[in-house]
C-alpha cells in the first residue's frame, strides 16, 4: 500500500519501505508464496491503473518514470550491477529501445597502452574529449561539440564512414578496431595524429568472459551481464492507452553466449553516448522494443 510510506520531492525514506517488507515477509501469505508472485503483488498494489507520478523530479532526467517505477516495488534508485529484485531484473517499458546495460570498455586507447601521448590532455577526461575530437563528429546544434555516438559508433556491421568497426575475438571479447584506410572523412590527415594512422588500430576493448583482475574496471561482461539477467530472470510493466500501466510482463534468464550471439547478428548493438566535456563515457548495450517484447513469456493483467 503506497500509503503506507512517506515521499519527499523525488526520494522514498527507505527504512520505511524496509519495515514494510519485513511486516509482509512474516506475513504468512507472503511466506509461502514464489518471488515472482511476490512481484506481481506489488504490481496490483502499487502500479495497476497508476500513471507516474514525477512531481518534483528534473524534467530534464530520462530515467524519471524509471525511477518512480522502481520505487513502488520498494528498489532504492542505485549503480549496481546485481539484479533489482528477488533475481529479477526490472526494465522500464521505452519508446523504441531498452538497455542491457550501461556497460564502459574496460580499455580504452587514450587511458592505457602504447598511444596515449597521442591524445592532448593531463588527465583521463581532457584525453576522452581528444578522442572525441579525433573518432567523433561535431553536433552543429550542441556548437560544435564533438561526440562518439551517432554515426561514428562503431557497428559490427561492417566499418563506418569514420573507419571503425565492432568485432569479436576468440575469448569472447568485443573490440572496437578503427582502420585508416576506411576512413573516409575527407579531412582524415587533419584529425588523426600520424601514430594513429594505420589499420586494425584498438580503441577500445571490453572483455568477455574472463576479468583479468578483481578490480571493478577490470569486470567482463559476461559478470555484468549475468549478475542481471542470469537469476530468476526480468520484468517490465506495460502502460495501456490511457497512459496508465496495465500489465506485468517476465521474460526467462540471459546468459552471455546467447547474449553475444544477437550481438553478432547486430540484435544487440553498442549505442554510445560518449561526448566532449563530460567525463562519463555513456557506453549502452541496447535493442529494440520490439525484440525484447519477442522474449516474454508470460504476463499479468
Amino acid at each position: 500500500n503506497t500509503s503506507l510510506y512517506r515521499q519527499a520531492g523525488n526520494s522514498i525514506v527507505v527504512p520505511v519501505l524496509e519495515a514494510i517488507y519485513k511486516k509482509l515477509f512474516l506475513h504468512k501469505e507472503w511466506k509461502n508464496i514464489t518471488n515472482k508472485e511476490r512481484i506481481i503483488q506489488l504490481f496490483y498494489a502499487n502500479v495497476k491503473g497508476r500513471r507516474p507520478d514525477t512531481t518534483g523530479s528534473n524534467i530534464h532526467h530520462d530515467g524519471r518514470e524509471g525511477h518512480w517505477l522502481e520505487r513502488q516495488f520498494g528498489i532504492s534508485a542505485n549503480a549496481s550491477n546485481e539484479a533489482d529484485l528477488f533475481g529479477y531484473e526490472l526494465k522500464k517499458e521505452t519508446t523504441s529501445k531498452t538497455t542491457f546495460g550501461d556497460w564502459s570498455a574496460n580499455r580504452y586507447i587514450f587511458k592505457t597502452g602504447e598511444y596515449v601521448h597521442c591524445f592532448d590532455g593531463n588527465t583521463a577526461s581532457d584525453r576522452q574529449d581528444s578522442f572525441c575530437r579525433i573518432f567523433g563528429k561535431p553536433n552543429p546544434l550542441k556548437g560544435g561539440r564533438y561526440s562518439w555516438s551517432g554515426s561514428p559508433c562503431p557497428t559490427i556491421h561492417g566499418y563506418n564512414n569514420f573507419g571503425q568497426v565492432l568485432i569479436i575475438d576468440n575469448n569472447k571479447d568485443i573490440i572496437a578496431i578503427y582502420s585508416y584506410s576506411q576512413d573516409k572523412r575527407i579531412n582524415k590527415s587533419q584529425v588523426v595524429p600520424v601514430e594513429l594512422r594505420q589499420d586494425n588500430l584498438e580503441i577500445a576493448r571490453w572483455f568477455g568472459e574472463y576479468s583479468p583482475t578483481s578490480k571493478r574496471t577490470d569486470k567482463c561482461l559476461k559478470a555484468k551481464l549475468e549478475d542481471k539477467f542470469n537469476h530468476e530472470g526480468w520484468f517490465t510493466c506495460k502502460k495501456g492507452l490511457d497512459g496508465t500501466y496495465q500489465k506485468i510482463c517476465f521474460g526467462e534468464p540471459i546468459n552471455y553466449d546467447n547474449w553475444l550471439n544477437l550481438v553478432k547478428k547486430g540484435i544487440v548493438f553498442f549505442d554510445s553516448g560518449m561526448y566532449q566535456g563530460n567525463k562519463r563515457p555513456y557506453s549502452q548495450w541496447r535493442a529494440n522494443n520490439s525484440f525484447w517484447d519477442s522474449l516474454i513469456v508470460e504476463c499479468y493483467e
